[in-house]
């Protein structure tokens, strides 16, 4: 299948401050992991499970005080973070974290909860679209590591069995497939991020599940070329 990778362009300072802090973020994931992306993705997906929790508790909070009903926005940013879990879960299977990369997750976990909490707190436009840039960077990383895969730099090993169960993989199917079942998933939850925040401008946060796609995880999963 044919795979684009579209970027939202940046409109007004909370995107271009979203946008900037991305960035940031990507110029040090660069310099450290390189062309590690096993070990980039298991670092990151810890970091990425974060936003989806953070959202979706205080969409809950929201939703109490208010003393109305959440949109299912509840449940939808909880499965997402839980789904960032599962690429976690598979990627430790493919990559096992060193001791330092361990004590980075615990820091940079520690660190980045605090920040997007405040961040959503304070402006949730932002915090979705936050998350929807820096799912457009996981789309690009998950591409780049398909393109190692299919130029032999790689090994293209078997599949771990919790990816295989978990996206109803062939039983015989190969890193390739698993990396390709992520990279859905994650155009999946960028699309969404930066649909929320449109929806908040808009005041049509009511309808925005309704107009949007199943979890992409969901989906099945074509066993094409990029």
């Amino acid at each position: 299948m044919t795979y684009e990778t579209p970027h939202r362009a940046a409109a007004g300072i909370r995107d271009r401050l979203a946008f900037g802090f991305v960035k940031f973020l990507r110029f040090f994931a660069d310099r450290f992991f390189q062309k590690r992306y096993g070990h980039r993705a298991v670092v990151l997906e810890t970091v990425a499970a974060v936003p989806g929790m953070v959202g979706g508790m205080l969409q809950h909070l929201k939703a109490l005080r208010r003393i109305r009903d959440d949109q299912g926005w509840i449940k939808e940013l909880l499965d997402e973070a839980e789904n960032e879990r599962m690429h976690l879960m598979t990627f430790v299977k493919i990559a096992e974290p060193t001791l330092f990369e361990r004590l980075l997750i615990m820091i940079v976990q520690a660190i980045f909860f605090v920040v997007y909490f405040i961040l959503y707190l304070i402006s949730p436009i932002t915090a979705h679209r936050v998350v929807g840039y820096f799912e457009e960077e996981a789309v690009a990383s998950y591409t780049h590591y398909l393109e190692e895969l299919d130029a032999g730099r790689l090994e293209n090993v078997p599949a771990p069995k919790i990816a295989i169960e978990y996206w109803s993989l062939a039983s015989d199917a190969r890193l390739r497939d698993v990396v390709l079942a992520v990279r859905e998933d994650e155009a999946g939850h960028r699309d969404r991020n930066h649909s929320f925040a449109d929806a908040i401008i808009a005041g049509t946060e009511a309808n925005v599940l309704q107009e949007t796609e199943q979890p992409a995880h969901t989906a099945t999963i074509a066993k094409g070329g990029i």
